[in-house]
């Protein structure tokens, strides 16, 4: 393995700088953290002539944004029916169509602001990894279909055809799903809500947040901005803040690793139509093409040797030909995962929300649910939010999941390479 690091920071053609927060400063709305969530809502909301100002710690995708899979899926983990069950029956069924519909969201923006994110909308393959993977797979597609969704189930020859591998037993195809350079569109957000007047600050971490005289005063080590109201998007990225407190949520680590670039005689019938694809697995992989014809393989845990060796080996089983075919970039990220896979909207006081949850899908519900929590925070109307705002949220043994997670995916990635 070469070692690269991040091949998204590597790879995007989209640039983006900002400079440190200093000084004092008076918004409307400030938010905290430049990811998908912030960056839409700074763009939503500059685009309704708001004053705005983003705070992050590092830079520009610095978190999850730029170190996710980069598929743009239409709905979340769970089933829809799951989600009605645990939302209740209208406001279940209000947040799968908003994220049925989030990835017209996301390649809209690409388009409207000529975000250069190598934007491929070809769907996504959800592979049954095993027998009870084609069951899991076609009681999800009974229930999609049901809501009119453009799903199919393909068969396992279909499937061999689409990944050029024998390993799934069938698949889902999302035909409304797609893939994108995750990184590259974090950055083209940022400058887009740039141009429309929203301030970005880099490098610029936030030491605390509390409300004073009516309005939020948000603090960092070199100056103060104060707004009617804020937003807090951070999601598993939250850094302590003096004067507020945060739900803990599990963290989870996703590791990715890439080949270089293939050519077409070697690659070019690997996912040739362009899909992105993840399997039924607990512990979930990840395999998707790159626009260079990189095969990007990933899979949950931490970037640790154990999982490096059985991506090696999980892509010679996959895909043979690349047997000892070489690692180029390894790079891994955090997922915030609430305990049913559900994303949440805190409620901060007065004017004030939080999101955070997305359980690894980042892309269309954070531009969904960023958009949505800006217009819901100017209008002082949260009847557009996609799930109902809470006013506490608590998780009990967040350390422990975590630990489960990261001790079952180096369990099941242990036993692979031996075998």
């Amino acid at each position: 393995m070469t070692g690269l690091g991040n091949l998204w920071r590597q790879s995007a053609r989209e640039s983006f700088e900002a400079p440190g927060f200093q000084g004092d400063l008076a918004v409307d709305l400030v938010i905290i953290g430049a990811g998908f969530t912030g960056l839409s809502a700074a763009l939503a909301a500059a685009g309704q002539g708001a004053t705005v100002a983003v705070l992050e710690a590092n830079t520009v995708g610095h978190g999850g944004s730029g170190r996710n899979v980069g598929l743009v899926n239409a709905g979340l983990w769970l089933p829809p029916d799951d989600v009605c069950r645990a939302l209740g029956e209208a406001a279940g069924e209000h947040l799968n169509t908003v994220l049925g519909g989030a990835p017209d969201v996301v390649f809209d923006l690409v388009t409207r602001h000529a975000i250069d994110c190598e934007p491929r909308r070809a769907g996504t393959l959800h592979l049954a990894h095993a027998p009870k993977g084609e069951a899991q797979l076609k009681a999800r597609l009974a229930q999609m279909q049901a809501r009119g969704a453009p799903v199919q189930y393909l068969a396992a020859d279909e499937v061999a055809k689409r990944t050029a591998s024998a390993a799934f037993g069938g698949a889902l195809f999302d035909a409304r799903a797609g893939t994108i350079q995750p990184l590259a569109y974090a950055r083209g957000l940022a400058r887009a809500a740039a141009e429309q007047g929203a301030r970005i600050y880099e490098q610029s971490p936030v030491t605390g947040a509390a409300r004073h005289g009516g309005q939020w005063v948000v603090t960092s080590r070199s100056g103060k901005i104060r707004a009617r109201r804020l937003l807090v998007a951070t999601n598993a990225y939250h850094q302590p803040l003096a004067h507020m407190s945060m739900p803990s949520v599990p963290v989870v680590q996703y590791f990715q690793l890439a080949t270089k670039p293939l050519a077409a005689n070697l690659g070019g019938d690997i996912l040739a139509g362009g899909e992105g694809a993840w399997d039924t697995g607990l512990i979930m992989t990840s395999i998707r093409r790159d626009e260079a014809g990189r095969v990007i393989i990933g899979g949950m845990g931490s970037e640790a040797a154990t999982h490096t060796n059985w991506a090696e080996r999980k892509l010679a089983r996959l895909f043979p030909r690349l047997a000892g075919f070489e690692i180029e970039h390894a790079w891994s990220g955090k997922i915030a995962m609430t305990q049913d896979h559900l994303p949440r909207i805190l409620r901060l006081g007065r004017e004030g929300l939080a999101i955070f949850g997305y359980s690894g899908r980042g892309i269309g519900p954070g531009t969904v649910f960023g958009r949505a929590a800006a217009l819901a925070l100017l209008s002082d109307d949260e009847s557009g939010l996609p799930v109902p705002g809470v006013d506490m949220y608590a998780e009990r043994f967040c350390t422990l999941k975590a630990l489960f997670y990261e001790t079952g995916a180096r369990l099941v990635h242990l036993g692979a390479a031996r075998s």
